[in-house]
C-alpha cells in the first residue's frame, strides 16, 4: 500500500469522524429546540395560568369593594341571578336528556370542559345570547360574593327602585371585565323582556282580530 492510498484511507476516516460529530451535533441541537419550545410552552402556560389567577383576584377585589345601597345590590343581583337562570335553563332545553345530571348552572359549568357536547351546546347558549366567558365569571363571582345576603327584586320593582340602571353600573363599577358582565346581563334581561312582551302583544293582536272580524 503506497502513501497516497494510506493517506486517502486516513482522509475517509477523518472525514467519517468528522461526519459522525456532525450527525452527533445535529441530534444535540434537536435536543436542545425540543427543550426549548418545552420550557416556552411551559413558560406560556405559566404565564397565563399566572394572568388569569390575577385576573380572578382582581375580580374579587372588585366584586367586594361595591359599595351600593341595599336596594342598589338588590337590583343588580335580580338581573344577575335571572340570566344566569336563563342561561341553565336553555342548556336544559337543548340537552333536554341530561336534564337530571345537570340540576345546577355550576353542574354545566363544571362538566362542560371534559363533556364535548355539553361545551359545544354551552358555546351555543353564550352566543345566542351575546355573552362571553368572561362575562360568566363576573356574574358567578358576583353571585357567589353577594347571593347569601340580596334579594330578588321582580321588575317592577326594579324600574320604581332605580332610574337608570346602567349609568348606576358605569359609575359604580370600576373593574372592566366586571363592568361588562354586569351591563350585558342587563341587556339580556330588558331584550328578554322585551321578545316576551312583543309575543304577548302578538298573541293579543290574533285573539283581537277575529271578534273585529265578527
Amino acid at each position: 500500500m503506497n502513501n497516497e492510498t494510506t493517506t486517502l484511507i486516513s482522509l475517509k476516516e477523518a472525514m467519517k469522524r468528522v461526519d459522525d460529530k456532525l450527525q452527533a451535533l445535529e441530534a444535540q441541537f434537536k435536543e436542545l429546540d425540543f427543550a426549548k419550545d418545552n420550557l416556552t410552552q411551559k413558560f406560556e402556560y405559566h404565564s397565563q395560568t399566572l394572568a388569569s389567577q390575577a385576573a380572578q383576584e382582581e375580580m374579587w377585589r372588585a366584586v367586594l369593594a361595591l359599595q351600593f345601597t341595599s336596594v342598589e345590590l338588590n337590583i343588580l343581583y335580580s338581573y344577575v341571578i335571572e340570566v344566569l337562570i336563563c342561561l341553565h335553563t336553555r342548556v336544559l332545553e337543548k340537552l333536554p336528556d341530561l336534564v337530571r345530571g345537570l340540576p345546577t348552572l355550576a353542574s354545566v359549568l363544571r362538566r362542560k370542559v371534559k363533556n364535548k357536547r355539553i361545551g359545544v351546546v354551552w358555546e351555543s347558549v353564550l352566543e345566542e345570547f351575546g355573552l362571553q366567558e368572561g362575562d360568566i365569571i363576573a356574574l358567578c363571582t358576583f353571585f357567589i360574593a353577594h347571593g347569601n345576603k340580596a334579594e330578588h327584586y321582580p321588575a317592577k320593582v326594579r324600574q320604581t327602585s332605580i332610574r337608570d340602571v346602567t349609568l348606576l353600573i358605569t359609575t359604580m363599577v370600576k373593574n372592566q371585565a366586571l363592568q361588562d358582565g354586569l351591563l350585558r346581563a342587563v341587556q339580556v334581561t330588558e331584550k328578554g323582556k322585551a321578545a316576551r312582551a312583543s309575543k304577548e302583544q302578538k298573541s293579543s293582536l290574533k285573539e283581537l282580530i277575529p271578534s273585529v272580524k265578527n
